[in-house]
């Protein structure tokens, strides 16, 4: 089964807010839908990279699989979470300049950076809608 490409899909609370969020971090919007002029958009994308090595994440408003515990969780329920995924980016130093944007955006950084025992740098940002997102890269280290 020769698969060229795949497209992870996040339920979400808010298809516009989403993209926003992920536009602090350098994504930009792929396309944005909504069934009529009036209506909330229901299905989106966020895109980073260009041509071959270009992601993109699907946004769908309250469908397609689970979400996680909103961020911040409420008083007295402890955090799910929804899907997980890496982002690999090129280098370490890549890893901590992403990291310090998000900070710099009062992100919900959920694990610092760290150089992992199997050759990986990384740090996890948590999504408002609780999904959880591994921000590595390789170090070259095993």
């Amino acid at each position: 089964m020769p698969v060229r490409h795949v497209t992870p899909i996040l339920n979400v609370s808010n298809v516009e807010a989403s993209v926003d969020w992920f536009g602090k971090l350098g994504w930009r919007v792929g396309f944005l839908w909504r069934d009529k002029p009036s209506d909330p958009v229901s299905f989106g994308s966020v895109c980073a990279g260009e041509g071959e090595g270009a992601a993109e994440i699907f946004l769908c408003l309250d469908f397609q699989g689970p979400r996680g515990t909103p961020t911040p969780a409420p008083r007295g329920q402890p955090p799910t979470d929804g899907v997980w995924m890496s982002w690999w980016v090129e280098n370490p130093a890549e890893v901590d300049a992403v990291h310090a944007t998000a900070l710099s955006h009062n992100m919900l950084v959920t694990w610092p950076p760290t150089n992992e025992p199997w050759g990986v740098r990384e740090f996890h940002l948590r999504h408002p809608d609780g999904h959880v997102f591994r921000v590595s890269a390789g170090t070259g280290e095993e």
